[in-house]
C-alpha cells in the first residue's frame, strides 16, 4: 500500500488539523510550537447549520472562531433586515480581541451554509497564557500588525468622495 493510500485511509486527527489552522492565522502564528500545540489541543470544533448563530450582536460570549467549512455572515444590526458586512469563509479567524478581554460583539455571525469552526474560549485562552506569560509581547505585536494591516487596506480602498468615512480613519493611532 503506498503512502498516500495510507494517508486516505486515515485521516489526520482533529488536533493536527487545528495546529495547522492555528499556525496560518495572524493572531497564533509567531507562538512557538510547544504553546501552539497546548491552543490546538484546547479548541473545539462545533457545527453550525443554515441560520444558526456562531455570535451575537451585544453579546460577549468570549470565544475565537476559526472557520474550517462553509461560510458565515457577518452582519450588523441596524434594523430590519441586518446589514450584511461581509461574508466570512475557510481559513478564516474572527475574534482574536474577544481572548485579550471582555468585549461586547459590535456585530452578529450566522451559519450561511453548514458550517464547521475550531473555537478556542477566552477561560481556556487566559489559563493557557499563565502558563506562557511571555507570549503576550508576541500576541500583542501580532494584534498591532493585524490592526495596522486592516487600516491600510481600508485606506488602499476609500473612496476619495466618503466625506464622513475620513473623521472615523486613525484605529491604527489607538
Amino acid at each position: 500500500m503506498s503512502s498516500s493510500e495510507e494517508n486516505s485511509l486515515n485521516p489526520p486527527c482533529e488536533y493536527q488539523d487545528n495546529l495547522n489552522l492555528l499556525r496560518q492565522t495572524y493572531f497564533f502564528a509567531g507562538l512557538p510550537l510547544e504553546v501552539l500545540k497546548v491552543f490546538a489541543y484546547l479548541c473545539t470544533r462545533e457545527k453550525y447549520k443554515p441560520g444558526d448563530s456562531l455570535f451575537r450582536q451585544g453579546e460577549d460570549d468570549g470565544n475565537a472562531f476559526c472557520i474550517i467549512s462553509g461560510r458565515a455572515r457577518l452582519e450588523l444590526q441596524a434594523g430590519e433586515p441586518p446589514h450584511t458586512l461581509r461574508i466570512v469563509g475557510p481559513g478564516q479567524f474572527i475574534g482574536g480581541l474577544t481572548l485579550l478581554g471582555p468585549t461586547t460583539r459590535l456585530y452578529s455571525l450566522e451559519a450561511v451554509d453548514e458550517t464547521v469552526s475550531i473555537v478556542l474560549s477566552r477561560e481556556k485562552f487566559s489559563k493557557t497564557i499563565q502558563q506562557f506569560p511571555e507570549q503576550m509581547p508576541r500576541l500583542f505585536k501580532a494584534v498591532v500588525a493585524a490592526v495596522n494591516e486592516w487600516e491600510r487596506l481600508f485606506l488602499e480602498t476609500l473612496n476619495p468622495e466618503c466625506s464622513g468615512c475620513r473623521p472615523n480613519l486613525g484605529v491604527s493611532l489607538l
